[in-house]
């Protein structure tokens, strides 16, 4: 087991890349807290979780409140006594083109992508240092890189995401503490599946593998990034999107 006894905390956890996260992390050993505002969502991902053998931990938190992430760290604490990883994978779309887009769907989308990430390292790396080790893995996404028309929020949000995985790493690696960013490409989600069936057709031809990833794709390179596999690896945006941007 890559991360046996590793305590963990995925944000976003209960559906999509996140749960599959989750999952694949408890089966290799660890104890998972599953930070996300659906309570359904979180309830059946605890139930696999713990199906596997391993300790679970849900809460309903809002990632883009300070004081929320704070109490729900402090739980996993009071629980775990611990914190070995933290996912930060908690992200919304509000799509619309530029001119168009409302300011309140801007003021979302990085309240909860962006902001969140940052929060949630804040609280988690004092702890972290603390123990002079950790993994963080930041969620981000191929469009901070290489922008999307109608996604201005979105890029901005995850290229942020991606300035802000270097900058964090810089500043705790001198505390064994390993921060590092997955970029995906189309991934097939329930997000994904809601876009038009010719958007995704031609999105399929710019990919050179000629498939779209799996929620489990991810998930093994954040496991891998979790490991001490990686002990020499920080400050990286891994692209994990089949070749679509070389």
């Amino acid at each position: 087991m890559l991360i046996k006894d590793k305590v963990t905390i995925i944000t976003g956890g209960g559906r999509g890349i996140g749960r599959e996260i989750a999952l694949h992390f408890a089966l290799q050993g660890a104890d998972v807290a599953v930070f996300d505002l659906n309570e359904e969502d979180i309830d059946a991902c605890l139930k696999e979780i713990e199906a596997s053998g391993r300790k679970a931990l849900g809460v309903k938190v809002d990632v883009g409140d300070l004081a929320q992430v704070e109490s729900a760290v402090q739980k996993v604490l009071d629980k775990f006594s611990k914190i070995d990883i933290l996912i930060n994978n908690a992200g919304i779309t509000r799509d619309g083109l530029l001119l168009r887009m409302k300011e309140e769907d801007w003021d979302a989308v990085v309240r909860v992508n962006l902001k969140g990430t940052f929060n949630c390292t804040k609280v988690v790396s004092k702890h972290m240092l603390k123990q002079r080790s950790g993994k963080v893995v930041n969620i981000a996404s191929i469009i901070g890189i290489m922008g999307n028309a109608g996604q201005a929020n979105y890029a901005a949000s995850k290229g942020g995401i991606i300035s802000f995985t270097k900058s964090a790493a810089k500043e705790l690696a001198s505390r064994n503490i390993n921060v590092n960013a997955i970029a995906p490409g189309f991934i097939k989600t329930e997000m994904t599946a809601k876009l038009p069936e010719d958007r995704k057709q031609s999105m399929l031809k710019a990919i050179p593998l000629a498939r779209f990833g799996e929620p489990a794709d991810v998930a093994k390179l954040a496991l891998f990034l979790s490991s001490d596999d990686s002990q020499y690896i920080t400050g990286h945006v891994i692209q994990l999107d089949g070749g679509m941007v070389m």
